[in-house]
Formats: C-alpha cells, structure tokens, sequence
C-alpha cells in the first residue's frame, strides 16, 4: 500500500558507542529537522497516491455496489470468514511473528499468513514490520510513524495519506531482509495483493453458488475496507480508549472494544508493556482470536516456541498501575496532623486547657484530642466522654471500655490538636497510628 523504504543506515552506524546520544528522539530531530507542514497548493506533490486511491475508492465502490447487489447469506459467512482470514495474515503474521518474532511459524504457516496478510493490502510484511517496530520503540514522538500524539485522525489514516514529515526512528530489520518467505513475499507482493485481495474473494462465491458480483463488493471490497479500519484502530483507538492496566507513561490503552474490532490486539497497552507475548488479552474470558488461533497452530504442530513474558513481571506492572490509582485516590483524602505538625504542651498546661468549658481534652496514645465537636455524635454518648476530660484514655479507647473499631481510630486522629511532652508513644505502637494511616502509599523518596 506504500512503496518500501530501504534501510540506508546500518545498525552498527546507529548506535557507535563512542556517540551515544543522551536522546536519541532530540538528537535525530537537529541532524533531521521535519519538512514544513503540509500545504495545499503543492498537493499534487505532497500526496502519496496508491494508499489514498485504494483508500477513497474501496468504501465508495462497497457502498455503491452494497446498493445494487443483493446480499446472499452464503456470500455474508464466507465474507466474515475471509475478513478473519486475511485479518489473521496481519495480527498473528505481519504483527505477532514478523514484528515481534513473538512465536516461530512451521514455514507453511509462514507462507499462508504471507498470503493472507497480502489480502489485506497494507503493504508487505518487510514494510509494515519495519513501520511497526519504529512505532514501538519512539513511542508517542515525532519519530513514530503513526504517532498518536498527533491527533486521532493522523495515527489512524492520516500518516498514509501524505508524505510523513520525519523520517521514521531507525528500526533494525535485518532479520527480516534474510528471511525467505518475507523476500518472497516482497518479490511477488503485486501479484499476491491482486489474487488473495481481489480475484480469489471474487471466484470463491462465483464458483461455488453463482455469486462473482456479490463475491467481488462484499467479499472483496467490502472485506477489505473493514480489514483496513480494523488494523488502524489499533493504532488510534487503542492509544485513546480504555486503561492504562500496566503502565501510563505512553499513551497505548486497553479495551474489549478494541479488541473486537481488531480480531483481539485491543488490550495495547499490555502489548506495549511486553510486546514479545505472543499474548494480546493474557485472561481467558478476553476477547483475542489471534492468541487462540496461535495456540491451536501450536497443537497442530504449525508453531512453536510461544513466547510468554514473566507471570510476575506482568502481575508487578498491573499492581503498579493498582497503586498509582490508590495514590491519586489518597491524595483527595484528608489525613491527621503529624506529630511534628502539632505544639507539645506538657502535663499541666493539658490539665489547665482541659478545664476550659469549650474543650473537651482526652489524651491517647501521646496525642491531646478536642473532642468537644464530637460529644453529641458519640455512640456511648457524650457524658462519658465528658468524664475522660483531662485524663489519659488510652487504656480505655483500646479496650478497657470498649475495643474501638477502625474507623472510630481514624476518626479520632482528625480532632488532634496537640502532642504531650514525653508522652508520645512509639511510632511502631499501632496505637500510635490510625489504621487507615498504616496503609497510606509513600513515594520512595519521601
């Protein structure tokens, strides 16, 4: 769907350790600078031609023709069928084993999926996989070839459609630029677009029950506007719905709707985390057909080596995310003043502020609490908390009269106004800390 770009630089030249950039996005972008945005009056120039003719004039042609031919239900299964078929030749070839080498296809499954994916017309396997590897290494910068940060639109077609402004990042393809099916692909990438994209889609209902017409718009045209769209979304959709499940420092999302549109590469931001899982969807009630239909070819003895990544790496990212969630939700709480945040006053001056007729002083756990907003509110009501006025009650908060729940502990940290001298407990004595306090999240560094 777009010409090929040959990888000029070597690996060796990109990464001479004796000129390592501190960044490499900032670095690339002075020796590079963008061309200048997009302008009308040099369109003619500026577009890039195939994809935006393949691109305007599928839709339309489904569209004329879905309203001049009937729609047979043999024609509708085989359509849907054939939609997973060359879909599948994208997610589990073009994206799982070329991409990533997240598995090992027997060669006749390299060979199919090479078909397959040609059906799609995304390009060929060298392309789209040296595209994608880009896309996941400069992540979210200029450097990205759909780089969502600039915009739905952009990330989703956009970046087809004109002559990209920057080059995108150096992504080592040399592995792909020795493997055989991807060469021979490449070789007969033409021939294998018209065949599996067009003229098979077409014979198969004009052979088998008399429909080449409703086999040409729907089977073939109409397929392939959906394949298109569905691959795209993953690459807009998945970076702007859903949750950031194990990671938020780049935009990738996880989402069922996502994942249903795209034959299961919706759940993107556990892709981008760990890209090498032949796993999209690692729970087994989410939707990821490629998984499954990978799985199955490792049972049929069609691929092996399955890559996993860690169980406890992938469960460490999800708790991360669980506790930056837990964080942001802390931090709209309101928590008791620290010790050092409160004036120490000795034995006497907290009998002689206990008398006064406004206060209701109660000592525990080394804390002076005014109780007096809460005398009408408490439960064992508020004569008995009137005679522990001046006194030490710690003894009988924590179960000398009665065994206070949790959240009374909590509670009564908030009416600290005070800490006695001398009297302060220790901070490992859970007296000394409210329980819900216990559990608050800490940064490393504070």
């Amino acid at each position: 769907m777009s010409s090929e770009h040959p990888q000029k630089e070597t690996h060796h030249q990109q990464h001479d350790k004796s000129s390592v950039p501190d960044n490499y996005v900032t670095h690339t972008l002075k020796q590079h600078p963008p061309l200048p945005p997009f302008q009308w009056r040099n369109w003619r120039t500026e577009i890039t031609w195939i994809p935006l003719v393949l691109l305007v004039s599928t839709p339309l042609i489904a569209a004329i023709g879905a309203c001049y031919t009937p729609l047979r239900w043999q024609t509708a299964l085989f359509s849907v069928f054939y939609y997973y078929v060359t879909g599948m030749g994208i997610t589990a070839g073009y994206h799982r084993q070329w991409s990533h080498r997240s598995y090992t296809a027997a060669l006749p499954l390299q060979y199919a999926l090479a078909m397959a994916g040609a059906g799609a017309c995304q390009g060929s396997i060298k392309w789209w996989s040296r595209n994608h590897r880009a896309h996941h290494r400069y992540t979210d910068t200029p450097l990205d070839p759909y780089n969502a940060t600039d915009g739905f639109y952009h990330s989703h077609i956009g970046w087809l459609l004109v002559k990209p402004r920057i080059k995108p990042g150096f992504a080592d393809i040399q592995d792909l630029s020795k493997d055989e099916v991807v060469r021979w692909q490449l070789r007969w990438y033409l021939t294998l677009t018209l065949v599996m994209g067009f003229a098979l889609p077409t014979a198969v209902p004009w052979l088998a029950w008399g429909d080449a017409q409703g086999g040409y718009v729907y089977a073939a045209v109409m397929r392939l506007v959906f394949v298109h769209h569905s691959t795209f979304c993953v690459n807009s959709l998945a970076h702007w719905l859903g949750a950031a499940s194990f990671d938020d420092k780049h935009s990738p999302r996880d989402h069922l709707l996502t994942a249903l549109v795209s034959i299961g590469e919706g759940y993107h931001n556990f892709h981008h985390q760990f890209p090498a899982d032949y796993r999209n969807a690692i729970h087994w009630y989410q939707y990821d057909p490629t998984k499954w239909f990978i799985a199955a070819c490792e049972a049929l003895g069609l691929a092996h080596q399955l890559r996993r990544f860690g169980e406890n790496e992938v469960r460490k990212g999800a708790w991360s995310m669980k506790v930056k969630e837990m964080r942001r939700e802390q931090e709209g709480l309101v928590w008791p003043s620290a010790s050092e945040e409160l004036p120490v006053v000795g034995w006497e001056e907290f009998q002689e502020q206990a008398r006064t007729p406004a206060r209701t002083l109660v000592l525990v756990a080394g804390f002076i609490h005014d109780l007096a907003p809460f005398l009408d509110a408490h439960p064992g009501g508020r004569a008995l908390l009137a005679t522990m006025a001046g006194k030490d009650a710690t003894t009988a908060f924590f179960g000398g009269i009665y065994d206070h729940s949790n959240a009374a502990h909590n509670l009564l940290a908030m009416h600290r106004v005070a800490v006695l001298h001398g009297g302060c407990a220790h901070a490992a004595d859970e007296k000394f800390v409210p329980p819900a306090q216990r559990l608050r999240i800490v940064c490393h560094d504070e």
